[in-house]
């Protein structure tokens, strides 16, 4: 009998997630016994995932510039990858543009939903901190960006998920010093690396054998937490102009893939679909990295030396999802509260997004911050930042699910477009996690 493919067994999780998550709202004390035995079940996923982050980083990026025998093939891979993530954010947001201004979900909110909305979730501690931060960065100086990404402490970078550029900017340079030395000096070191690069890899396998389990307990959390379903539906509009962006941003990278890289399109949906459906339960890029890295690298067959720059990368500054959402939720709460919007402004909104993504966290609700900058710099009013927030705080954890699917899906198709360009799309090669059982049972 034929094994269930992953994929499979990870949508049943989901499914089955959802539907218990709905049993017990019925259920007298339901919510509270998914946050107390369900959930953590959950969290300890995703937290394996995380653990496993920064290592895989460090490990997949050393050795691949250290294969490379040559600084200037690695300077290629980089300037293509950064134009390129580029670009499909620029996409991302003028989709987002062109249906939010066609469709106009903002204009049919009515006068006792904004009220609703706003004493439900204007004062509450999460929209008052995305605010603060928000300030906070808009403050930072025009370099702050690059200021940020060169660690004062290599250690303290890699202890903290927050701090991947950091990680990976060191991982760069010690990766282009072991080219400078010479091969023969940087062999031992270079070893070390690929050897703790395999391990990483095979943690990701052991890992993914929970999977089914995790997004089961994760999806039936977000449901049983779901809040008022009154106020969703109030918003249903609002969220099914964002997903319909979301599922073009689908379809154009399908076009992209087929048409730069020849290949099938939906083998390439199938082959990355485990990672997009643990994005989907996590709502980080960031946590779903390990295994994105793993069905490109093997399943892809995107060589290690592209994957292992342009994926940490992309998880870190390519967020077309949360850009496409942006420019719909800026547009959205302009209309909703009556804040005419000109041309310029809107131009403004493509370009702040773009720089916006750029700094952006790979973590839930990082979103949110990158909004409340995208409203500043079109001169929405200050008092109402707040209740624009109130606007889609009810909607944003499940569009938050949403747009780090296509996030990641994003970063998948650049590391084939770029590995196609450079010559470095070779043949998938899966690996199991019980290649070597047999040696050591």
């Amino acid at each position: 009998m034929k094994k269930l493919a992953l994929h499979w067994k990870i949508l049943i999780g989901m499914v089955l997630g959802v539907v218990f998550g709905f049993i017990m709202l019925q259920v007298s004390g339901g919510p509270k016994i998914i946050e107390d035995w369900i959930n953590p079940f959950g969290t300890i996923f995703v937290k394996l995932l995380k653990l496993i982050a920064i290592p895989l980083i460090l490990a997949s990026l050393i050795k691949g510039i250290s294969d490379l025998k040559d600084i200037s093939k690695f300077a290629n891979i980089g300037l293509r990858t950064i134009i390129i993530y580029v670009c499909t954010t620029i996409v991302a947001i003028t989709i987002g543009l062109l249906l939010v201004n066609t469709l106009q979900p903002g204009d049919g909110v009515s006068d006792e939903t904004i009220a609703k909305l706003t004493e439900t979730y204007a004062t509450e501690n999460a929209v008052q901190s995305k605010i603060s931060e928000a300030t906070r960065q808009k403050d930072s100086g025009p370099l702050q960006f690059i200021e940020d990404m060169v660690p004062e402490n290599a250690m303290s970078a890699m202890s903290d998920n927050k701090l991947m550029l950091q990680v990976i900017f060191f991982a760069i340079f010690l990766g282009i010093s072991m080219l400078l030395i010479g091969e023969k000096s940087a062999k031992p070191l270079k070893d070390f690396f690929d050897s703790l690069n395999e391990v990483v890899l095979k943690m990701v396998d052991l890992i993914m054998l929970t999977a089914p389990y995790a997004v089961f307990a994760l999806l039936a959390n977000v449901v049983a937490s779901s809040g008022d379903p009154d106020l969703l539906y109030a918003l249903l509009y609002y969220s099914i102009v964002v997903i319909v962006g979301l599922l073009l941003m689908i379809v154009f990278y399908m076009i992209v893939v087929a048409t730069i890289t020849k290949k099938n399109p939906f083998w390439f949906l199938k082959e990355i679909s485990p990672a997009q459906l643990l994005a989907f339960s996590t709502s980080s890029s960031a946590a779903t990295l390990p295994v994105t890295m793993e069905r490109v690298e093997e399943h892809i067959g995107v060589d290690k030396e592209v994957s292992s720059f342009v994926l940490p990368v992309g998880a870190t500054i390519n967020m077309d999802g949360t850009s496409l959402y942006q420019a719909v939720a800026a547009v959205f709460i302009s209309q909703a509260l009556g804040f005419d919007l000109t041309l310029g402004d809107q131009l403004t909104i493509v370009l702040t997004a773009l720089l916006a993504s750029i700094g952006s966290a790979a973590v839930p609700g990082a979103g949110m911050v990158m909004l409340v900058i995208v409203l500043e710099s079109i001169g929405f009013p200050a008092d109402k930042l707040a209740i624009g927030l109130a606007l889609i705080f009810a909607v944003d954890r499940p569009l938050d699910m949403c747009r780090t699917v296509i996030n990641v899906t994003g970063d998948a198709s650049v590391s084939m477009i770029v590995a196609k360009s450079v010559g470095k799309l070779g043949k998938p090669k899966p690996k199991q996690w019980d290649d070597h059982y047999e040696e050591v049972k």
